[in-house]
């Protein structure tokens, strides 16, 4: 969440208009072959492109930057698409999870840790080829021409919503939940689609000298860091696959590495990977805030909060997530004019935009922690149900308020109380203390052990787990003096 919050704007409805849905037929691309990119593909792009990168936290910069500009722009030469090192415009995102994403018009997006989460710079050609390759196969168009067949909200709300309970009132408010932050604004790409765009990428890392198993060591990394994060945040399920915007990477493995068979090419440049990245921010930009296990700090707005026991969240660009069994929810804030009631009506009006009204049975006033805060909960028919949609705004200033929306199970709205009790401003000190991670290059010394060095990881738990999935390495790995590792520090 960043230090000045905005609502889904008008990038938004772009990502979702090249977001399409599967069912999608996807004409053969040669790679090298690509037919060239039409005025209309690059204005699209062109008018879309800095929208989109402010919703996904803006754009990293420096040296790490422009390293994967220039692998991106090496590898897009491989499609055929004219001159790819001018056609292309590839993006760092300074983002905390793991996605990359192409736009109409070359605009080729990976966030920042993606490419830690990569051993190698064919890794991170493989990913970024990938991307090259839906733009040369245009899948978006093709995903664009099936959504107008469909309802995409809807299509969201199913694909990323743990909240949908069947109505259609109670599913746009799942949705503009399960679209918090701009993390998860695309949809899935049909999986004849992936499995194109993985085999042009496959066919570029091929042709440009790099390992073409490079795709599939990849994907098997995605995989791994899923399921850890699954593991720490107590599900199996709720974790975006590659984002939201990929289909499993586990799955995908296997065929990546069959379709790398008989295909030339042995570069990985490992070392050179490394020494690029080090230094990269790593997690949560503090100016967005920071989500260490069940609290979530705001050292720019200077505020603390807890989710409640059970309850994982997901730190996005315009809102966090607070996502358990038993309901979900989301802290954003809005315009203020110094009316809390106002202020609330608007924040129901939001949930359904503006198509359908939710009227909470009455506004009530209260302090948390010294802070002036307003509340009121609506009770919903969703069809399977009744609901409880709350709205908890807080007043930190005459211009600045913030607010929760949660929705749970009708009469179990009390299970986010303590969430919305547990708000309080922080001191300076303690908005000092908030500190970014980065990557830093570890070079394994004599004696060193996966348990020795796993400890240099600036967390306060699961070192080790962390560690072996950052480097590909199993719990039996054996490490060797003068190798290169990478470790999360301060």
């Amino acid at each position: 969440m960043r230090s000045r919050l905005v609502a889904l704007s008008s990038a938004a409805a772009l990502a979702l208009a090249v977001g399409g849905c599967a069912g999608t037929t996807t004409p053969p691309v040669v790679a090298g072959q690509a037919a060239g990119m039409t005025p209309e593909e690059r204005k699209i792009g062109a008018e879309a492109n800095p929208q989109l990168i402010a919703e996904f936290g803006g754009a990293y910069t420096g040296p790490q930057a422009a390293y994967v500009e220039q692998v991106g722009k090496n590898i897009a030469v491989q499609s055929g698409l004219g001159d790819a090192r001018s056609a292309f415009t590839v993006t760092l995102l300074n983002s905390p999870v793991n996605n990359a994403f192409a736009i109409p018009g070359g605009y080729i997006y990976t966030t920042r840790e993606l490419v830690a989460l990569m051993d190698n710079e064919a890794e991170l050609a493989g990913v970024l080829g990938h991307e090259v390759g839906h733009v040369a196969a245009r899948h978006a168009q093709q995903r664009q021409k099936a959504a107008q067949q469909n309802s995409i909200l809807g299509t969201v709300g199913a694909v990323l919503s743990g909240v949908l309970f069947g109505n259609s009132q109670i599913g746009q408010i799942g949705q503009q939940l399960a679209m918090q932050g701009s993390q998860l604004l695309t949809l899935k790409y049909s999986r004849s689609q992936e499995t194109q765009a993985d085999d042009l990428g496959i066919a570029y890392l091929s042709n440009a000298g790099y390992d073409p198993k490079a795709m599939a060591t990849v994907l098997q990394s995605l995989a791994q860091q899923n399921a850890l994060d699954g593991r720490l945040m107590g599900t199996s399920n709720q974790v975006p696959e590659w984002a939201s915007t990929h289909p499993d990477p586990a799955s995908r493995v296997s065929r990546a590495l069959q379709a790398a068979q008989g295909k030339t090419g042995n570069v990985t440049n490992k070392d050179t990977f490394l020494t690029r990245i080090n230094g990269m921010m790593y997690g949560d930009d503090p100016k967005q805030g920071v989500v260490e296990g069940n609290t979530f700090t705001h050292p720019v707005f200077g505020f603390e909060f807890k989710a409640p026991s059970g309850f994982f969240m997901i730190n996005g660009t315009s809102a966090v997530s607070i996502s358990g069994q038993s309901g979900k929810g989301q802290l954003t804030g809005a315009a203020y004019n110094g009316n809390m009631s106002t202020y609330i009506q608007n924040a129901f009006n939001a949930l359904t935009d503006g198509k359908q009204q939710i009227t909470p049975s009455s506004i009530q006033t209260t302090t948390v922690n010294g802070i002036p805060a307003s509340y009121g909960t609506a009770r919903v028919d969703s069809g399977n149900g009744a609901v409880d949609v709350t709205v908890f705004a807080y007043e930190f200033s005459k211009t600045q308020a913030f607010h929760f929306v949660t929705i749970a199970q009708g009469g179990n709205a009390a299970v986010f109380n303590p969430m919305y009790s547990s708000m309080r401003k922080i001191s300076s000190a303690e908005a000092a203390a908030v500190k970014a991670r980065k990557i830093a290059v570890y070079t394994v010394k004599s004696g060193d052990t996966l348990q020795s060095i796993a400890g240099r990881m600036a967390y306060s738990s699961n070192q080790l787990e962390r560690f072996l999935v950052l480097n590909s390495l199993e719990s039996n790995s054996s490490l060797q003096a003068g190798q290169k590792v990478k470790i999360v520090t301060y």
